[in-house]
C-alpha cells in the first residue's frame, strides 16, 4: 500500500498510470487528452484533483488538493478513468451479447441495430459513431470501441429490452398458473 506525504492512504489513486509506447497524454488546464492507435479520448477533471506527467513522461500522476471527503472520493476515480482511457486507445473494449429466445433476431441496417425480442414492434438502436457494432449471426451482437463507458452503456441499452420481455413472459406464465390452481381449490367462506 502506498502512502501520501500526509500519511493518508489511497490504494488506487496513488498508483501511477504507465503510458505505453505509441500513446500520447496531454494535460491542458482541467482537460486530460489521451491519443493512441485506436482513437482519441478526453476527460475533464474536477478542480479538487490535479493530474501531471512525471519527469520522464512515462507515467501519469494523480493527486488531490486536500484530505476532505469529496477530493478523497474523486482521487481513485480519476486515476481509474485515466487508466481506462489509456487501455481503450491501445487495446480497446469489447462486449459480446447473445440473444436467447424463440424467434428473437438481431440485424444491422446501416448505422442502426434492429432487434426483435418478443415485442410487437422492432426495437431500433442508433449506433454511436465512435462504436463498431457487428452482428455475426442472428443471435449474437459484438460491440467494440475505445471508450469503456460508451461500450458498456450501449450494451446495457441493448440488453434492457430483451430482459424486460423475458420478465414479462415469466410474469404472465406465473399468473396463468396461479389463476388456474386457485380455481381448482374450493373457496372457504370466512363468515359463520
Amino acid at each position: 500500500m502506498a502512502y501520501q506525504e500526509d500519511g493518508s492512504m489511497s490504494r488506487i489513486g496513488n498508483k501511477p498510470v504507465s503510458i505505453p509506447a505509441g500513446v500520447k497524454v496531454a494535460v491542458d488546464k482541467s482537460v486530460v487528452s489521451v491519443q493512441g492507435p485506436k482513437g482519441t479520448l478526453q476527460f475533464e477533471m474536477r478542480p479538487e484533483i490535479s493530474v501531471k506527467l512525471d519527469e520522464g513522461g512515462k507515467n501519469v500522476i494523480v493527486s488531490r488538493v486536500n484530505d476532505e471527503r469529496q477530493p478523497k472520493a474523486l482521487h481513485g476515480l480519476t486515476r481509474a478513468l485515466i487508466n481506462n482511457m489509456v487501455t481503450g486507445v491501445t487495446t480497446g473494449y469489447e462486449k459480446k451479447l447473445e440473444i436467447v429466445g424463440v424467434g428473437y433476431v438481431a440485424t444491422l441496417k446501416g448505422d442502426s441495430l434492429s432487434m426483435r425480442v418478443g415485442f410487437a414492434n422492432e426495437i431500433v438502436k442508433k449506433v454511436p459513431k465512435d462504436l463498431k457494432v457487428t452482428v455475426p449471426d442472428q443471435t449474437h451482437i459484438v460491440i467494440q470501441g475505445c471508450d469503456k463507458q460508451l461500450v458498456g452503456q450501449f450494451a446495457a441499452s441493448c440488453v434492457a429490452p430483451a430482459s424486460r420481455s423475458r420478465t414479462r413472459a415469466r410474469v404472465c406464465a406465473t399468473r396463468a398458473s396461479l389463476s388456474s390452481s386457485s380455481r381448482a381449490r374450493p373457496r372457504r367462506n370466512s363468515r359463520i
